[in-house]
């Protein structure tokens, strides 16, 4: 049975917080192309009618509007579970993401989950989904991320020079890791999220499997789509635009990138208001975050707090 693999990104505009990248696996009977359609018994997309089935989609639709934390977390819960954020890490976070997020003084391994949903909720709704999962064959059996703080993320532009390359580095760390566990005999496809437009990703490509030949298959604005020579399996990768609205595994890695974003930048706030009394949460995108930035300064001087620690350069 093929493998469908999707991966997307959160937090790659702001100023402020970690970025978050995440893929997700999806074992699937031969021929089967809409995963939305074959699951449509337990899973619903934003544009559906609310009717207890599982909201699955483009994470920026999932999270718009009153409660959109909740449908983020009762989709994310049915897919890597309730443990607390550490343990949830520990099973599913790529190298370096656990060493660099230790350092972090915000970050709290042990908060509890949920944090914006009903237990019960989760519970009950899930049950159509985990049917339709069933009836139609299809497993999602790993999940991964790549989580990039704001130190990491300094140095890696230090680096290369360029903020494409940062978010490049935590892909090729995603597909590395994916390849690694993924059975060698069976068929995989990657659907990955154009990267700032780019058309062009062989070299990326190569740099995640040094072994192989890449061979692009097309380039264009709309698709751009590699396959992999001197491997023994059959390995393809798919570059879209807008492929979270296209492909249902990327709309859950959307989704889970989305929410470990919400959920770190909940615990990086609630670190600086209790140090800035009266400090008004951020989202941490430009704008806002200056604003923040400007008034968590005195606090980051007198914990001996450098910029590159908290302020992303790009």
């Amino acid at each position: 049975m093929p493998w469908i693999v999707g991966l997307d990104e959160a937090g790659y505009g702001p100023n402020l917080g970690p970025l978050v990248q995440a893929a997700v696996a999806a074992r699937v009977p031969d021929g089967v192309e809409c995963l939305w359609t074959c699951l449509a018994k337990g899973v619903r997309r934003a544009s559906d009618p609310d009717d207890g089935r599982l909201l699955i989609d483009d994470s920026k639709l999932v999270y718009a509007g009153p409660h959109g934390l909740s449908r983020l977390e009762h989709g994310v819960w049915s897919l890597i579970g309730g443990a607390p954020v550490g343990d949830l890490l520990a099973c599913i976070a790529c190298e370096p993401t656990m060493a660099e997020l230790a350092s972090e003084a915000w970050f709290q391994p042990g908060e509890s989950r949920p944090i914006a949903c009903d237990v019960t909720e989760i519970t009950s709704n899930g049950v159509h989904y985990t049917t339709a999962l069933a009836e139609n064959a299809i497993e999602f059996r790993v999940v991964r991320c790549m989580v990039t703080p704001a130190p990491r993320f300094n140095s890696l532009l230090e680096k290369w020079q360029s903020k494409a390359a940062v978010l490049a580095t935590g892909v090729i760390e995603l597909l590395k890791e994916l390849a690694r566990l993924l059975p060698e005999d069976e068929p995989v496809v990657f659907v990955i999220d154009k990267q700032g437009g780019r058309n062009f990703y062989a070299a990326m490509i190569q740099t995640a499997f040094s072994d192989c030949w890449v061979v692009p298959v097309r380039e264009s604005a709309m698709c751009s789509e590699y396959r992999l020579d001197n491997i023994d399996r059959d390995v393809r990768l798919v570059f879209r635009p807008r492929a979270e609205q296209e492909s249902l595994p990327v709309a859950l890695a959307s989704m889970v990138a989305k929410y470990l974003r919400e959920v770190f930048m909940r615990q990086f706030n609630r670190y600086w208001l209790e140090r800035v009394p009266g400090l008004q949460p951020t989202a941490g995108y430009p704008g806002d975050s200056r604003r923040f930035y400007k008034a968590i300064r005195p606090a980051m001087k007198e914990l001996n707090v450098p910029r590159a620690a908290v302020w992303r350069r790009k």
